[in-house]
């Protein structure tokens, strides 16, 4: 069994070895992006493994044409997929699953940075600025936090928060009784009108596409913080750099933006960005980016590698 692997990084590349030996199957590694330009390194292969390029109709049809049984893509999400025509034409999709932990921490650790301006008081210690002014922060245990889907990810947050004694409201159409041990359940209505932070933990679906929009900001507390380590099509981009510009947000921490995938591991330190709410958003003081890096660790990137390999295998040789 031959497995083409795309978009394979340096520290990725290492594990494909290790977890090819193991499922003993042979691997094509490739840094290359799959396009229809670079669809024949898939040729003569069982099955690929992607990471976020898109993946459309054009593409598909010539994997198909190679006898492609299964696409793998790395990643939680799978919208860049076309996975509706795939299965059409018989090719199995998959998505996959990493420890929660990597995503949890990092949002605690955004939060924490957050309610304590770290963004400014970095910047300044680099130009040796030591002064206090407009940098008193606050402290979490005395606020309410509003958690936002309570899948995996979501649920190990409210764990990780639980410890820091604040109030902790939770939404999601799923109610866990695991998490309605340590979080209050409640509407959106109400998690909107009542936190003090609010974060993001849910897919992106045609239902939450914008659902951090200029309506429901407005039903916000005013200075609320927002963070986002899920997805960038949940926030309405122009409604968030309103509110921030007037106040009604004081914060917000995003690890995600709309159109990050034509910029986000790549280089442009010599050469414009060419995405204009980005720019805006990275030169506030009390917004703090980062390049969808939530994941990236140790070992939420070993299990991206394992759980892609063993679809593609199960799919292929087991049928399943």
């Amino acid at each position: 069994m031959k497995i083409a692997v795309y978009n394979c990084r340096e520290d990725e590349a290492s594990l494909f070895e290790t977890y090819g030996k193991e499922y003993d199957v042979e691997l094509s590694l490739s840094p290359l992006p799959p396009t229809p330009e670079t669809a024949s390194l898939a040729e003569g292969c069982d099955a690929v493994d992607i990471i976020t390029t898109p993946v459309g109709r054009e593409l598909i049809d010539i994997w198909h044409s190679y006898g492609i049984k299964a696409i793998a893509t790395r990643t939680v999400g799978y919208e860049h997929v076309d996975y509706k025509y795939a299965a059409e034409l018989g090719i199995s999709v998959s998505n996959v699953s990493y420890t929660p932990h990597t995503v949890a921490e990092y949002t605690v650790m955004a939060m924490l940075m957050s309610i304590r301006k770290m963004k400014t008081i970095l910047t300044r210690y680099m130009g040796q600025d030591f002064s206090l002014k407009d940098i008193r922060g606050k402290e979490l245990c005395n606020m309410t936090v509003g958690v936002i889907g309570t899948g995996k990810i979501g649920e190990t947050v409210i764990k990780n928060l639980s410890g820091f004694g604040c109030r902790i409201l939770a939404y999601d159409i799923y109610q866990k009784d695991s998490v309605k041990a340590l979080a209050e359940y409640c509407d959106l209505d109400t998690l909107y009108r009542e936190s003090d932070l609010i974060t993001l933990h849910t897919p992106a679906t045609e239902e939450t596409c914008h659902m951090i929009n200029k309506k429901t900001i407005h039903s916000m507390k005013d200075g609320v913080i927002l963070i986002n380590m899920a997805r960038g099509v949940l926030i309405e981009t122009a409604d968030l750099i309103e509110a921030l510009e007037s106040g009604k947000i004081s914060a917000a921490a995003l690890d995600v933006v709309e159109g990050e995938s034509a910029i986000y591991y790549k280089d442009f330190k010599y050469k414009p960005v060419g995405h204009h709410e980005m720019a805006i958003l990275q030169a506030m003081p009390n917004v703090l980016m980062t390049p969808h890096t939530a994941f990236f660790t140790d070992e939420a990137v070993g299990d991206m590698v394992r759980y892609s390999i063993e679809h593609c295998v199960n799919t292929v040789r087991n049928g399943r």
